[in-house]
Order: C-alpha cells, then sequence, then structure tokens
C-alpha cells in the first residue's frame, strides 16, 4: 500500500484517490500531514516536463496572481519528494467537476434551473477576475469547474486547471494551440483538430465561444454542435460551426451524411423556465458567433449576465393551463410591465387576468406605482395565482415525450449492459421529475380554490359592510329632508322639493333593497357557510392525489432502485470476467432494472397523471362556479356604485335647495333674533344625537310665551326651531358628505376590482 503514496514537504497523497486526469497530469486527493486537512494535489506527467520551462512555470504564475471566491484557491507550490518536480497544492472542491455532474444519470437532460443560474453567476464572476487580470483562460469546459461545498454548505463552483492559461491583454493576440476540441472556437479548431495551415493568431475572446458551449452543455445535457459520429466527423462538425446563421444556437446531425438541424431555441427538455429561456437564449447566440464582430464582448457578456441576476422574478400560477411561470423584471418596472408579461408567456389579455396573492388581489398589495424591487417574495410553491376571468377551462400542460426504458439484449455485455443502464436510470429520473411536478400541481390547484375562495369572501365582506354604510347614509338622508320640509314650512315651493326628494329617497331605497338583499344572501352563503371552500372539499376528497398518496416518495425510491442496480453494472464493467455467481446477479439486476422502470411508468402514467386529470376536471367545474359568483359580486357592486350616484345627486339636491332657502329664511327679521331660553322637546334622528330647541314647556326659566299664549312669542319660536333645522341640517349635510366619501373609499377597494368585468358581462 506504500508504494501508492507520495509526498511532499507537508502533504501527503494517495495515487489511487484519482480527482482527474489530463494531457499534462493528474489530480489527486490529499492530505495536510500537520492538521489533516483534505487537499487537491496536481502532479505533472514527463510530458509536461518536456514543454519550455516559462511554459512550465505559467500555471503557477497564473496561481498566484489571481485571489476570488469562484477560482480555486492555491494553498502551496512544493516539490516532489521523490523528485518528479513540483506539485500544486489546491483546496479540495468535494463536489467534483461540473462534467462529473453532468454525467450524472440525473442530469442527462440539463441541470436544474436553480443550480445553471448559480454556474451562471459563478463562472461569470470567476472569469471577470481573470480579465480584470488581463488573463485568458483557453481550456474552459465542465471539466475545468468544479464544485466546492463550503461548510455551511452553500454551493460555490470554481474555475480551475490554468496550465493553458496565460496574461493577455483586451487586443493582444496569441498562436499558441490549447483546448478541448468540442468547446474550440472555429478558427482555434481549424487549426488544431483539421491542422490546417493558416495564418492567423486569436484573442482572449476565444473565451467566449467556450463559455457559450458550456452554458448550452449545463441547460441541455448535451453539446450545441453534433455531428453524426462524433469526434470522427471533423469537416461536419466544423462545417456546422461556421455555417450556421446568426442567432442560431445548436446543429445536429441525426444520420450519416444527412441535413443539419438547426434551432434557436433551447430543447424542449431543457429544465430552464419560459421566462428565463428568453434571456438566457439571447446570451448564448451572442456568444456562439463564429465572427468576430457579431460575437459579444466580454464587458457585454458581463453586463448581461448582471442584469439576469439582477431582476425581480415573480414566480406565477396559470390556473387555467396548469402552469407555473416566472416573469423576469427590471427592479425598476411597475406592475403595467408585469401584465405585458404575462400576456407575453400566457396569451391572456390584461383585462382578463386576475392575479391574486394570500387570497387578496395582487394589485392591493401593489400599487400601479410601486417598483418590482418592493414586490412581495414569491416562490414556486407560493406563487401569485392568475386566473383568466373569461375562460373556465383548466387544461394540463402538454409534455415533450418521455425516453422509453431501454430493454436489455439477452446474454451478457458488461459493457453494453452498464450503459443501458444508466440510460434506465435517466430516464427514470425524469419520471421522477414529471410525478415531483404533477404532486406540486396537485398543491396548487388545491391552493387556487382557496385563494379564489379567500378573495371572494373578502370581497363580499367589503361589499356588506358598504351597503350597510349606505344604509346609515340613507337614514341620514332622510332626516335631512324631513328637517328641509320643516325649515321650509313656510314656503310651498321648497316644501314641494322636500316632498319631491323624499318621494326620491324613497324610490331609491325600494330599489336598493333588491340589490343588499341579494349581497346579503351571498354573505351568508359563502363567508358564512363557506359553501364553495366545501364543496371543493367535499370532491377534493374523493381523489386520490399524488400528495395523498405520497407519491413523489414512491418515485424517489424506484429511483434509487435504479441507481443501485446501474451501480452494480458498473462494478461489474469494471471487473470485466465474471463468476458463474457474478453472471447470475447480473442478470437478475437486469431483470430488477426492468421491473423498476415497469413500475415507475404506471406510476406516471396511471396513477399519477390520471388522477391530476381527474382534479383538473374537477377544478373546472368548480371554477365555472365560481366565476359565476365572482360575476354577480360585480353587477352587484355596478349597482351599489349606481346607488351611490343617486345618493350623491340628492344631497347635491338638498344642498341646493338649502343655498335656495337660506337666502330666503335670511331675510326674516324675526328668526334672525339671539336665541335664548328655555328648550324645548328635542328631535331626534337615526343618524345624529338630539338637537337642542329654544322654548317649550317644562320646568321653569320663564320666558314671554312661555306657554304658548303669545301668538307672536309662537312664531318667533316656530321660525327659531326652522333655522335650527336648517343650522342642523347644514351640518348634516357636511356629515352626508363625508360618509358618502368614506363609502367611496370603500368603493374604491371593491369596484376598483377589475372594474369593466359588468361591463363586459353586461355586453354579453
Amino acid at each position: 500500500m506504500n508504494s501508492f503514496l507520495r509526498g511532499s514537504m507537508n502533504y501527503v497523497w494517495c495515487t489511487t484517490s484519482v480527482l482527474g486526469k489530463g494531457s499534462t497530469g493528474a489530480v489527486f486527493q490529499g492530505v495536510n500531514k500537520h492538521n489533516g486537512e483534505p487537499v487537491a494535489v496536481k502532479t505533472f506527467n514527463q510530458l509536461s516536463h518536456m514543454r519550455p520551462q516559462d511554459v512550465q512555470m505559467r500555471e503557477f504564475e497564473v496561481l498566484r496572481k489571481v485571489n476570488h471566491n469562484n477560482i480555486v484557491k492555491l494553498l502551496d507550490i512544493e516539490d516532489d519528494q521523490e523528485g518528479r518536480g513540483k506539485v500544486i497544492v489546491m483546496e479540495l472542491c468535494t463536489g467534483g467537476s461540473l462534467f462529473n455532474i453532468l454525467d450524472d444519470p440525473e442530469n442527462t437532460y440539463g441541470l436544474p434551473q436553480k443550480e445553471f443560474l448559480l454556474v451562471l453567476e459563478h463562472l461569470s464572476a470567476g472569469m471577470k477576475h481573470l480579465r480584470d487580470n488581463n488573463l485568458v483562460h483557453r481550456d474552459l469546459k465542465p471539466g475545468n469547474i468544479m464544485k466546492y461545498i463550503s461548510e455551511d454548505g452553500q454551493t460555490v463552483y470554481k474555475l480551475t486547471d490554468f496550465g493553458a492559461a496565460r496574461e493577455l491583454g483586451e487586443n493582444q493576440q496569441f498562436a499558441s494551440l490549447y483546448g478541448t476540441e468540442e468547446y474550440l472556437h472555429p478558427d482555434m479548431y481549424e487549426r488544431a483538430v483539421l491542422r490546417k495551415s493558416i495564418n492567423r493568431s486569436f484573442t482572449a475572446n476565444v473565451d467566449l465561444w467556450s463559455i457559450g458551449v458550456t452554458l448550452y452543455h449545463v441547460a441541455t445535457g448535451n453539446l450545441p454542435f453534433r455531428p453524426y459520429g462524433g469526434r470522427k466527423n471533423k469537416e461536419t462538425m466544423y462545417h456546422i460551426t461556421t455555417k450556421k446563421a446568426p442567432g442560431v444556437i445548436s446543429g445536429t446531425q441525426t444520420s450519416e451524411n444527412g441535413p443539419i438541424e438547426w434551432s434557436k431555441h433551447l430543447p424542449a427538455h431543457c429544465q430552464l423556465k419560459e421566462g428565463l429561456k428568453q434571456l438566457v437564449t439571447p446570451l448564448m447566440a451572442g456568444l456562439l458567433e463564429e465572427s468576430q464582430g457579431r460575437m459579444w464582448s466580454f464587458d457585454k457578456f458581463f453586463l448581461e449576465v448582471q442584469n439576469i441576476l439582477n431582476k425581480t422574478v415573480l414566480h406565477i400560477f396559470y390556473v387555467n393551463r396548469a402552469t407555473s411561470i416566472e416573469v423576469y423584471l427590471e427592479p425598476e418596472q411597475t406592475l403595467v410591465h408585469l401584465l405585458e408579461h404575462i400576456l407575453a408567456q400566457t396569451d391572456v389579455p390584461q383585462a382578463s387576468q386576475l392575479l391574486l396573492l394570500d387570497n387578496e388581489l395582487f394589485a392591493t398589495k401593489v400599487d400601479a406605482n410601486t417598483s418590482a424591487r418592493g414586490y412581495p417574495p414569491t416562490d414556486p410553491s407560493n406563487p401569485v395565482m392568475l386566473f383568466n376571468i373569461e375562460n373556465y377551462n383548466v387544461i394540463l400542460p402538454t409534455e415533450w415525450d418521455l425516453p422509453k426504458f431501454p430493454t436489455f439484449p439477452n446474454g451478457i455485455s458488461v459493457e453494453n449492459d452498464a450503459s443501458l443502464a444508466k440510460v434506465a436510470c435517466s430516464v427514470g429520473h425524469e419520471c421522477k421529475r414529471r410525478v415531483e411536478s404533477l404532486s406540486l400541481l396537485d398543491t396548487l390547484m388545491n391552493k387556487s380554490v382557496h385563494q379564489f375562495s379567500g378573495f371572494l369572501a373578502g370581497f363580499l365582506v367589503k361589499l356588506l359592510k358598504r351597503t350597510r354604510h349606505l344604509e346609515d347614509i340613507e337614514g341620514l338622508i332622510s332626516e335631512l329632508a324631513k328637517m328641509f320640509e320643516v325649515a321650509a314650512s313656510n314656503h310651498e315651493t321648497y316644501q314641494k322639493l322636500g316632498a319631491t326628494i323624499l318621494a326620491s329617497y324613497e324610490t331609491q331605497r325600494s330599489d336598493f333593497q333588491r340589490v343588499s338583499e341579494p349581497i346579503q344572501q351571498l354573505y351568508a352563503r359563502f363567508v358564512k357557510e363557506e359553501s364553495l371552500v366545501r364543496e371543493w372539499n367535499s370532491g377534493y376528497r374523493a381523489l386520490r392525489t399524488p400528495n395523498k398518496n405520497r407519491d413523489s416518495e414512491k418515485a424517489k425510491s424506484l429511483v434509487d432502485r435504479l441507481r443501485d442496480s446501474w451501480q452494480h453494472m458498473l462494478r461489474d464493467r469494471a471487473t470485466r470476467s465474471l463468476t458463474y455467481n457474478d453472471e447470475q446477479f447480473h442478470v437478475l439486476e437486469k431483470v430488477k432494472i426492468a421491473e423498476t422502470g415497469k413500475r415507475l411508468k404506471t406510476l406516471l402514467n396511471d396513477g399519477v397523471r390520471q388522477a391530476v386529470e381527474q382534479e383538473a376536471e374537477c377544478l373546472a367545474d368548480w371554477y365555472k362556479k365560481a366565476q359565476t359568483i365572482f360575476l354577480q359580486t360585480q353587477f352587484l357592486t355596478k349597482d351599489v356604485g349606481a346607488y351611490v350616484d343617486a345618493l350623491y345627486e340628492l344631497r347635491e339636491q338638498l344642498k341646493q335647495h338649502r343655498e335656495d332657502l337660506k337666502e330666503e329664511i335670511s331675510t326674516d327679521g324675526e328668526v334672525s333674533k339671539t336665541i335664548a331660553g328655555k328648550s324645548i322637546p328635542t328631535m331626534t334622528s337615526t343618524a345624529t344625537t338630539t338637537i337642542p330647541i329654544v322654548g317649550g314647556g317644562g320646568g321653569g326659566g320663564g320666558g314671554d310665551g312661555g306657554d304658548g299664549s303669545d301668538g307672536k312669542g309662537l312664531s318667533a319660536r316656530q321660525n327659531q326651531y326652522k333655522v335650527m333645522c336648517f343650522m342642523n341640517m347644514y351640518n348634516q349635510i357636511k356629515e352626508v358628505k363625508k360618509m358618502l366619501q368614506q363609502n367611496s373609499d370603500i368603493l374604491a377597494a371593491t369596484q376598483g376590482l377589475l372594474p369593466d368585468v359588468g361591463d363586459k358581462a353586461a355586453a354579453t
């Protein structure tokens, strides 16, 4: 065992613990002799030592120059104790290389969106540090990006392997050839791979092409440019990369000498949401340009990445299509931009978009001028709910065709069987993702019901409060009209006007009762009794939904079984020669893979998908009823608004008559006398306190005409009473104005809710 151990002054490593190998050396896992800290040790082979001395020293110089969180940290440069040259000691990235991560069956179709964004952010930050130090990497690829797991569990991606790196200014050129051919810029590919003698040098921008290929690989699990036969078909590879049109980000040849399938879009199996695809696709297109004139600059690349990362992301669940979407907003954009983005992704007209969050209109949580940076946080499991108020249907989204589980041939081929087992794992992971996605749909559809029900209940509460407030105003206006009649008792014209107002009021009150009664009925049914929620819960209980059945957990268990079998196949492949017993177990593992694959497909297709389809049908039936009730509330809101307008009209009439009457009363000399003396029985109102009146019977105090015997005194008191009615009416009208304004505030809270819905419904 000791023969596998090697060391330097402060570190020791085992040559069987290989982390990676390249053309010039290998990286092993080692340990610090003094504190036991695990490290990565890069050693160099004989081929590396044959390079010129300045080239050999270049990697050391580059590592000493850089210091950034997204670049693997240099710990030491020491001499191998066996005289095999220098070794580079670096921090250990326990997550492995990005290439190994992509090679895992779980990531056959690309990394999840959250992980992709992390790679984009960290790769961009590491590259910016290199450019700030005038360095070019020249061998960027997933194999040279390491995953580091920090002590607090955070993932950090770091650039490594600077064997090909060198110092190079923005416009400086170089002629030497480095890199991995699938990630090479076409100009370098022409010289390095096709061996064509061309008099051409290269700039640091060749790294941009490599970044573009890497990002496509990370997003999709595939290389963007794939000739039939892979590396063997070098001329076709060069043709694809140089003959593609601007904006094309992939070109694939699926048959020998067949046509190239070009695409300007990311494939359907890519796990990125549409909102992010719309931002990332132009970025990839800008990097994957052969023409130096059309290719983006580093500055533009860094700027665009920062723009993407700085955007505010709003998670939205579009109920009618049972689809989760993401809207990426500039920090300063407002509600109008949000509605435009939603229209672009869903085709739902802005006037038909009902957005709810926490049982409230999203527009009540953010006003029209609130910038996106001030929006409440959302996430995939707690999104804004989007309802199309002109569409009753709920339709599940279509999915790209599920790949088939492989069929194992008879006999034993450890190489082929291991490959097929890996494919089975890839398909299994895709089944698991779909089960998880449908389980999330189950959660969100159920949430959407409670969001809409809660919103509708809150709306009815406000509407009922408003009608009761209007009833208070009704009583006040009735008393005012009666006061006006008293104040105008000596004026026949004004008495008639007062009577007209009272008659109009009675008509309006009768009409309003035909509005207020349905509101009270809706309130009792859908707020107090919660009949909408109870109806949904009753139907939902009868469904065997994926969350009730814990189908995500079942899918995970089945995929774990597939991975165990795949690992068994890998061990058999490494063994090469199997004993008879090993062969029997090998065959059993193939049977196990086939049976597990069938169970996964049955779980997905016959269990989870069918259950969610039934749930979507139930939701559609429920939504039709809920939307009918919603439209009723809109009609009633419109009717209440009309009644408010009528009350305003009555108030304005009273106000005008008061002004006219004031002019006439002010000319009455008798009523202009100072009001003093005893009080008479007060006049009460349903909406006001008692009104003090001068004179009248009761206990003492005297005063002329106190017993009503003096005709002039009585006339004066009557006129004084009229004046007091008028004065009180004046104050009461101001109170009506205040109450109507308060009711208008309630109106804004209710009628502001899709104010055009009632108009649309009326038009139909």
